[in-house]
């Protein structure tokens, strides 16, 4: 499967535009991870980024996601393995254990790009001048962005740091540093004065 085909087969299944820059803005920052972790397999981790949800909207419930969008990638039989795992290990319930850096990486990812959106959606200028001190801030505000884990943020990044070399703030800034640059101001760029 080709990134483009990823991209397609997501907007397939996602009519949600939030559901759909949630994806795009984990597949920006797998692509960051994949930069220093395994760069010849950048594609293959922006497909994973792009996938990892697909299913939800039509199937949010943990007894379907990530199955039933697993079970349609296997169908398929265009998805390596190594990404199917990565897909179900982002859902911890799967019990399917994260022992790829590919896995480690999007667990670490997919809650803090949720996070930063959120943060981004508060502020004058979005993400053009977020710094990870205002999202560390945030974190610690638990009535903000409530639905989002700060377990699983602080489990992914004790997974990922020691094999990336990045502590808490270096995470949020190659994560901020990715999506700022991947996505586009137009998804998270300053809310209008006009409206």
């Amino acid at each position: 499967m080709t990134i483009d085909e990823a991209r397609q087969l997501m907007h397939e299944w996602t009519q949600s535009p939030a559901l759909r820059v949630h994806m795009e803005c984990v597949a920006a920052c797998m692509a960051a991870y994949a930069d220093r972790l395994e760069p010849a397999e950048k594609d293959r981790w922006i497909i994973c980024g792009l996938l990892h949800d697909f299913d939800y909207e039509k199937h949010p419930s943990k007894a379907e996601h990530p199955f039933v969008g697993v079970d349609h990638l296997r169908k398929r039989g265009d998805v390596d393995d190594g990404i199917i795992k990565a897909i179900l290990g982002h859902a911890e319930y799967s019990g399917v254990p994260r022992d790829s850096n590919m896995a480690k990486a999007l667990f670490a990812v997919d809650e803090l790009a949720g996070f930063i959106v959120a943060c981004t959606k508060v502020r004058p200028n979005g993400i053009a001048d977020l710094e990870p001190s205002s999202v560390k801030k945030k974190l610690k505000d638990k009535a903000f962005a409530a639905a989002v884990s700060r377990q699983d943020i602080r489990t992914g990044m004790a997974e990922l740091g020691p094999i990336a070399g990045v502590d808490e703030t270096g995470h949020i800034q190659i994560c901020i540093d990715a999506i700022r640059a991947n996505t586009g101001l137009e998804l998270l760029g300053s809310r209008s004065t006009n409206s």
